[in-house]
């Protein structure tokens, strides 16, 4: 179960479950071949329409749309805030999905006729389908913490888009003066990469020891407790002594308010200023997802076999968007669930064998360097959700050369599931 990954162990992983050859068909409307649509070209989008294409040798014709034409992960991404990579190792291009036979259309899905089987382009096109995927990642929930929205986030970046936040947040902890504070408002669950906002505090820690070792992190969080809290506290006392002050909910952190002109962030009615403020907001699923009318306010219920919605057969959701069960919201989970996705896509246009769903999810953190921690579980998909079988997670006090080896997976992770999803 908890065996160490390579970029060639992920591959082959990836594709065990996709090796039957498919036959077209001629849909009811006369088109010759089925039509699948992918909004979204992240680890479940680009992943699915990428297995889709391959997979189906030409009988599908499939149409990713994404707006943007260099992709940056956001898994790895706070790595460069700690400057551990630079931006460019975590940017990717469509280029090798295109020449694998899928047709990438760089535009924003505006719209969703389900009746007319179209999505519409803000370019003015539409784009019919005949099974569509979403997998739109995150949108943020206006009024999550009072002061914010996205109008202020070059002043207090979120970050949790990866690009050009992550190179604005970056810019503004190396201008820290000396002694100065950051501050980080952690998002209620659920959220994008549980562990994400801890593992940045990590990485800002890693890089403040070095150029500004008299700093301050504030960390103000609804939550009571977060995921791999042991390890990342034991981390921080271990490395970064005194520099982290983490206010969970039970301590007022959700209780919090910020005003970007004055730089300040209010907890529990303490008013406090810094230097440099992370604000992570509540998350909801992608408009497209909202638009399209598969959401419940916040995220598409999805059914767990075949990633469905649970609104409209033909529309399948993918990744952060989607409400699933047990899976929390990772890149590892996007990829993992656009597989099975996509089997049962084509199993459904073509005829094609479609095997059972099984899912995986590893996350990695950093805390130092090659200083790596991991959690992760297996799941099966029920009539209720994805729910989880068994699981494994990194323990307290483990060796320097343990810990070295968990962050060389995830490196070798990392190339393995970036040429999965692009090829």
């Amino acid at each position: 179960m908890n065996n160490p990954i390579n970029r060639r162990v992920f591959l082959n992983t990836a594709t065990a479950v996709a090796a039957t050859m498919s036959a077209p068909a001629v849909m009811a409307d006369g088109h010759k071949k089925p039509r699948v649509v992918v909004v979204g070209g992240g680890a479940g989008g680009a992943t699915a329409a990428r297995y889709i294409a391959k997979d189906s040798k030409g009988a599908i014709d499939v149409t990713l749309i994404e707006p943007t034409r260099t992709y940056f992960t956001c898994f790895f991404s706070n790595l460069v805030l700690g400057g551990v990579r630079d931006i460019q190792s975590i940017a990717h291009s469509y280029g090798k999905l295109a020449s694998g036979g899928v047709n990438v259309v760089h535009d924003w899905a505006i719209g969703v006729d389900r009746d007319a089987k179209t999505v519409t382009l803000a370019g003015g096109g539409k784009v019919p389908y005949d099974k569509l995927i979403l997998s739109p990642g995150i949108d943020f929930v206006d009024g999550a913490v009072p002061g914010w929205d996205t109008s202020s986030q070059n002043a207090m970046p979120h970050a949790y888009k990866a690009g050009s936040q992550t190179e604005l947040l970056r810019a503004q902890l190396l201008a820290m003066p000396q002694g100065g504070t950051f501050a980080m408002v952690a998002p209620p669950n659920p959220f994008r990469c549980p562990p994400g906002p801890y593992e940045r505090v990590s990485m800002v820690a890693h890089m403040l020891k070095e150029t500004n070792p008299t700093a301050k992190i504030i960390i103000a969080d609804p939550k009571a407790k977060f995921s791999k809290m042991a390890l990342f506290q034991e981390g921080w006392a271990d490395n970064y002594s005194g520099m982290v002050d983490w206010i969970g909910g039970d301590f007022g952190g959700g209780d919090v308010s910020v005003n970007p002109h004055d730089m300040t962030l209010t907890i529990d009615g303490e008013v406090n200023k810094v230097d440099v403020c992370n604000v992570i907001p509540a998350m909801k699923a992608g408009m497209i997802a909202d638009l399209a009318g598969v959401t419940d306010g916040n995220w598409a219920p999805v059914n767990a076999v075949d990633m469905s919605s649970k609104a409209d057969a033909d529309i399948h959701v993918l990744g952060d968007a989607c409400s699933q069960g047990d899976m929390p919201k990772s890149g590892f989970s996007a990829n993992s669930q656009a597989k099975v996705c996509a089997n049962a896509v084509r199993g459904a246009l073509t005829g094609s064998k479609v095997f059972p769903a099984k899912f995986s999810n590893t996350c990695w953190s950093m805390i130092d360097t090659d200083n790596g921690v991991k959690v992760g579980a297996t799941y099966e998909a029920t009539a209720e959700k994805i729910a989880k079988v068994d699981g494994f997670i990194s323990k307290t006090g483990e060796s320097a050369d343990v810990r070295k080896a968990t962050y060389n997976e995830s490196v070798g992770w990392y190339e393995g599931i970036t040429s999965d999803m692009f090829g």
